[in-house]
């Protein structure tokens, strides 16, 4: 109940806020209202919002959207150039469940920078998602930013659409957020029936354990026939590989068990990888997505009696008959329209599969150790980038190759990340490089 409790009144206040946005009551330092939504975040932060935003918003959406999932500085600044003067007129969300995801802080540290430039309070333009108490909750609180918005501990990135993460963009965006919960809701209460043949995704995880032998044996290609569904894949690709992918089951016995995860849209993989499909290895299974309704005006012929959607049905039935004439496995997904309770109880469908499938090969679905121990690993390398720079500028008339370098710091065994570390620094200007014949007899020093 209190459970419950906190999540009837999370969606109080995402609802309060969204029309307080378009309504002109929360307004920065000169406007009435916003006019865009950049989003800050990484993997299932963003994942959700884009494939949303792309499925269901086909008209002109309350807000023009743009998103930031990396750290890559040509990413961040290609975006910011779209946005232009106009991030005067920008609502800009962090989601950051810890408050400390390296991408998503550096991403909003260079935003910032950007708000300031243009003589623009970022506070008056800032939200954040993350947990109670976080680091950015902290931040967000102390300077006063215009709202920030709770993702509760048991909730993971790649299952947070649910929850502030994905329904406050899709309230900004102008989606009808009770039809999403409604949607996802009716999912979860015909797939808690004990009977496998009454529960979707209980048959949905056996098929994908018949298929892989329970050992994950086979990939898993996803192909939504709907060009509004382009981020479906992307979007599953992270909640079941992240989820499934594990070294030791829950008893911890070493299993390396994983359900790869790709895909495109049909039509287009009959351009695409569909060749190797049917002739290649048959190390796959395939879930068709099956969409009826093809668009909301008028049917136009191309054709006497036909359309392009008839082409788009026959493509996939084709391709799912001569897969199946290869011996090749196949699912097929059907569904009479994309709107917002039948993507929300499709992407619900795979949350549960994924749950029972997990509870099937004895694995926690919701921890990630590999993904954490990839973080502490990148901490390590920036520390020795650190301790480059600073070498370098202690010694700043001496020339050093990379493994003279790594003898120096006493970390023999990091002589090729150092190398590299040292032909990027260079490249941006960082450190002088000195050029040999021999790339890696190059000796560099301090600017």
């Amino acid at each position: 109940l209190e459970i419950q409790k906190k999540i009837e009144n999370s969606i109080i206040k995402i609802k309060q806020f969204s029309s307080g946005i378009h309504q002109g009551k929360i307004k920065p330092q000169k406007f009435s209202y916003f006019q865009n939504l950049l989003l800050i975040g990484i993997g299932g932060s963003i994942l959700g919002t884009q494939l949303l935003q792309n499925a269901l918003i086909f008209e002109k959406a309350s807000m023009q959207f743009y998103f930031l999932d990396n750290t890559d500085p040509d990413g961040i600044d290609l975006v910011l150039k779209k946005i232009g003067k106009e991030l005067e007129q920008t609502l800009t969300i962090i989601i950051s469940k810890s408050g400390k995801t390296t991408e998503t802080m550096n991403t909003m540290y260079e935003v910032r920078r950007s708000y300031s430039k243009l003589g623009l309070d970022f506070t008056k333009h800032a939200v954040a998602i993350t947990n109670e108490n976080s680091r950015l909750s902290t931040l967000a609180n102390r300077e006063k930013w215009l709202d920030s918005f709770t993702i509760w501990k048991w909730i993971g990135g790649r299952t947070s659409i649910f929850s502030a993460v994905g329904l406050l963009p899709a309230a900004l965006l102008g989606l009808d957020i009770n039809k999403l919960l409604d949607g996802a809701k009716k999912m979860d209460e015909i797939t808690r029936f004990s009977k496998i043949e009454n529960n979707p995704a209980a048959l949905l995880a056996w098929t994908w354990y018949h298929a892989g032998e329970g050992k994950g044996k086979k990939d898993m290609v996803i192909l939504p026939y709907k060009d509004r569904l382009i981020f479906l894949s992307r979007y599953l690709q992270q909640l079941i590989m992240e989820s499934l992918g594990k070294q030791k089951n829950v008893e911890g016995t070493k299993i390396n068990h994983g359900l790869t995860v790709y895909g495109n849209k049909g039509s287009t993989d009959q351009h695409a990888l569909l060749q190797q499909l049917i002739e290649g290895p048959a190390n796959f299974f395939v879930t068709f997505i099956e969409v009826m309704k093809d668009r909301e005006s008028i049917s136009i012929e191309v054709e006497r009696g036909v359309t392009s959607g008839d082409f788009l049905q026959a493509f996939l039935i084709g391709t799912q008959n001569i897969l199946f004439q290869r011996g090749r496995q196949s699912i097929c997904i059907t569904i009479e329209e994309i709107n917002e309770q039948t993507l929300a109880s499709l992407i619900a469908l795979y949350e549960r599969a994924v749950g029972i499938y997990a509870f099937l090969i004895g694995i926690n679905a919701y921890n990630q150790p590999g993904v954490e121990a990839g973080k502490k690993l990148t901490k390590d390398i920036i520390k020795l980038l650190l301790k480059i720079q600073k070498h370098l500028k202690a010694f700043p008339q001496k020339q050093f190759t990379a493994s003279e370098l790594s003898d120096e710091l006493g970390v023999q065994e990091n002589t090729e990340t150092i190398f590299r570390l040292l032909l990027r620094l260079s490249k941006n200007g960082r450190v002088k490089k000195i050029i040999h014949k021999n790339v890696f007899s190059c000796r560099f020093q301090a600017n």
